[in-house]
Order: C-alpha cells, then sequence, then structure tokens
C-alpha cells in the first residue's frame, strides 16, 4: 500500500453514494483478479479504452497491428466491455481494467505480461503508469485528446500531473490545441507527437448509395417503423433532448431517440409519449400499436439506426453538455445536425464546419432546420458529398498510432515474449 492507496481508500467511501446504486460487473477484475494470460507467441501490446467510444475507434487499428503483435483489450465499463468482446473476441484478448491500487494494478499487469502499453485519448492513473514504468514496460498515450475544461482542471495540480505525464514514453495527439495544452501542462516536447484522430479512420464512408448495417431491417421490423415515411434518428441524446426533439420534429415524421446512457431510458421514455422501446420488442418479435416515436434502449444498436435515418440529430448538444462525435453519421452518408454545445468535439465539428459538411442549429431554430432539410433533397445531398470528403481528408491516424506502437516494441526490452516456452 502506498501513499495514493491511503487517497483513494477515502475517497471511494466519500463517492460511494454516486456509485453505489449502479450496476457494475467483474468486481473481482476491478481489483486486479484478471486470470493469467496464456505465455505469448509474439511480443504483446495493451490497448485500454476506457469505453464504449474509445473502444469503436480501435476498430481500424487492431488489424494493422495484428499481423506482428499478440494484441490485448482492457477496458473499465460494463457497456465498453461487451462492445470490445462483440467487436474483438476473434483478434484479441479482452480483459477489464483495473481500479488504481497499487495491488491491483500489480496482480493485472502480472496477469497480462505486456511488452507494450496504449492507452486510447487519455487514461493516465498514477499508480498504473508507475507501475508500468518500474516494470520497463514502454506506455503511451494514443489518440489523445485533453478538452479546454479538463485543461483548466489539471492545471490546479500542473506540478504533479506534468510529472505524471513525463513518465509515459510518448503522447500522440489528435492536434494542434490538443497538443498545446499537453505542453502547457509540462508534458516534454520531445515525448510529444501530433498524429491526427483515428475516430476518423473507424468509418467507412458510404458510397454514392448508402447501405443499410445488418440487422437493420430487422431493427426496423421490431420497432414498428415505416420505411415509407422520413425517419430522424437522434443519437447519444441528452437530459431534455428527447423532449426539445418531439416537439420540434414536423408532422408525420418518425422519431428515434438514442439516450448517451442507460440510467437515462425510462426519462427519456417519457419524454417522447406513446414511444416504442427496444427492449419491449425482442429480436424476432413483431411490432405491435403503430407508432412515430422510438427509443433505442440498447447498446450496440445505434449504427443499424443511423442507417435507417434520412436525417441525423447529434445529441448532447443543445444542453450544458459538451457534445457527441458527428463522424459515424456523416461517414455513413447521413445529413447531420448538431447542436451550439459541441466543446469535447470542438475539433471535428470545426473540421464538418469548414468544409460544409455538418448543419448547425440552435433550440430555437431546429424545428425550422429539421422541416428545411426533410424537403430539400439538394441540399441534404450536399451536406452528404461535404462530409464524407472532410472525413477521407483526415484518415490515416491508425497507420501512424500502429508505427508508433511498434518502434516502441522495437526498442523495448521485451517482456512477455521472452518469458514464452520456446523462445
Amino acid at each position: 500500500m502506498n501513499a495514493l492507496d491511503l487517497l483513494y481508500i477515502p475517497l471511494a467511501i466519500l463517492t460511494a453514494p454516486a456509485w453505489i446504486g449502479k450496476k457494475r460487473h467483474g468486481w473481482a477484475s476491478r481489483f486486479g483478479n484478471t486470470p493469467p494470460l496464456p505465455p505469448a507467441k509474439k511480443r504483446r501490446v495493451l490497448l485500454h479504452a476506457v469505453s464504449v467510444g474509445e473502444v469503436n475507434a480501435l476498430r481500424p487499428l487492431v488489424p494493422l497491428l495484428g499481423p506482428h503483435v499478440e494484441v490485448v483489450i482492457s477496458t473499465t465499463t460494463d457497456t465498453g466491455l461487451a462492445r470490445a468482446t462483440e467487436l474483438f473476441s476473434a483478434a484479441a484478448t479482452v480483459v477489464r481494467y483495473p481500479l488504481d491500487f497499487s495491488w491491483a494494478v500489480r496482480r493485472f499487469l502480472a496477469a497480462v505480461n505486456p511488452d507494450a502499453v496504449a492507452l486510447i485519448e487519455l487514461e493516465v492513473w498514477p499508480n498504473f503508469v508507475r507501475a508500468c514504468k518500474r516494470r520497463e514496460i514502454p506506455i503511451c498515450i494514443i489518440n489523445g485528446r485533453l478538452s479546454e475544461r479538463s485543461a483548466k482542471g489539471y492545471h490546479r495540480i500542473r506540478s504533479y500531473f506534468g510529472r505524471l505525464l513525463n513518465d509515459l514514453t510518448a503522447v500522440a495527439v489528435q492536434d494542434d490545441d490538443y497538443a498545446a495544452r499537453f505542453k502547457a501542462l509540462g508534458l516534454a516536447p520531445e515525448k510529444l507527437s501530433i498524429t491526427g484522430s483515428m475516430k476518423w479512420d473507424s468509418v467507412t464512408v458510404a458510397g454514392e448509395a448508402p447501405v443499410l448495417a445488418p440487422g437493420a431491417l430487422e431493427l426496423a421490423y421490431e420497432l414498428g417503423i415505416d420505411r415509407t415515411r422520413p425517419l430522424i434518428v437522434a443519437g447519444s441524446t441528452g437530459p431534455g433532448e428527447e423532449a426539445l426533439l418531439h416537439a420540434a420534429c414536423p408532422p408525420e415524421v418518425q422519431l428515434l431517440c438514442a439516450p448517451r446512457k442507460p440510467e437515462r431510458f425510462d426519462e427519456a421514455a417519457r419524454e417522447l409519449p406513446g414511444c416504442a422501446r427496444r427492449t419491449l420488442r425482442p429480436s424476432g418479435s413483431p411490432a405491435g400499436k403503430p407508432s412515430d416515436r422510438f427509443l433505442l434502449d440498447t447498446i450496440g444498436e445505434l449504427r443499424k439506426a443511423y442507417t435507417l435515418a434520412d436525417l441525423v440529430v447529434v445529441g448532447r448538444s443543445f444542453g450544458d453538455l459538451y457534445g457527441s462525435d458527428p463522424i459515424e453519421p456523416i461517414g455513413l452518408g447521413k445529413p447531420t445536425i448538431i447542436g451550439p454545445a459541441v466543446s469535447d468535439f470542438a475539433q471535428v465539428v470545426k473540421v464538418f464546419d469548414d468544409a460544409g459538411g455538418i448543419a448547425r442549429a440552435t433550440r430555437a431554430s431546429l424545428p425550422q432546420l429539421l422541416r428545411d432539410l426533410l424537403t430539400d433533397a439538394p441540399r441534404r445531398r450536399a451536406l452528404v458529398e461535404k462530409g464524407r470528403g472532410a472525413i477521407r481528408a483526415q484518415q490515416g491516424a491508425s497507420q501512424r498510432h500502429a508505427d508508433l506502437l511498434l518502434r516502441l516494441l522495437a526498442a523495448a526490452p521485451g517482456q512477455s515474449a521472452q518469458r514464452s516456452p520456446g523462445q
């Protein structure tokens, strides 16, 4: 036990009311009791992705690494673990990331035994980083991002956080703004590189004729979506946005909302009167009473819904939150609207804004914009074409991150492969 552990314990007790009521699984793994992995036949890389968004960003990277190394993916949340298992169970080992108690971290690293570690975006826990350093495991951030809001918070502990950042082997960030924030926190410039965002690579840009995702027609049938009528899909919605969209949706137009957080599903259902809920229409079950409001209260089906849409609205952008990622629906060839609150994805939205590939709205202007776009096919096509062009121009970060990891491995002393039988 160290000083950080002594800090974590009372902190866990103080915050218990906020998390104790939430259903969480895998507590043994959270405390580092990960079953030991078999000896590696190749060098082993651990990719840590906190939740669903970071996991999805790994889709183009894992195949690039697969021919060269053994890939292990760790994730923190239950939804992230389920998504990682769905995407990568055939190509990688998926494990639960531990809490940052020193003993949990030691058990976890002993069980996984990686040769290098990559933290996706920004998930820097002190005991974990320092345990890697003690074991001479190169550890880096890839796809790094640091919002202005987060940077202000870290600046309060700049001296401590700067030292922690410099315990990392390398930091690869998405753009110049993020790079400036990392440097302002004390990261040594020689450890910093700008490599772009893997999220641009995680979508396959649709062709001229958009293709339905596997299972999309079944989703439409089971929910009762009328494929002959327009459908607006609102992804990653936040508090109050379902009610806003319900009121803004033009008459005779269907609306499907997919809340960002599962704990909001019941609240969202109340904001969509008479809505058909996905969990009440299990797979293979035909639609019941017709409705024009739909609630996607499941995880992992938003892509299907997006491919059914005539128009997409990106949630968490019309309230006091900080936006959601618009790349996927635009990549799928859908005209996309986003609100004014986008600080967590400011650079991504700016790329689309500059290209004319996204529509912007406020709460007041949203109803008119929905009507205008649904009746103006040339304008919808222009948004799609310009948005897809913006994505293509930004792609390539995954290959740059793969090259970085392979360079770190080439310079590393080696852990897993050296301990494998017959190596």
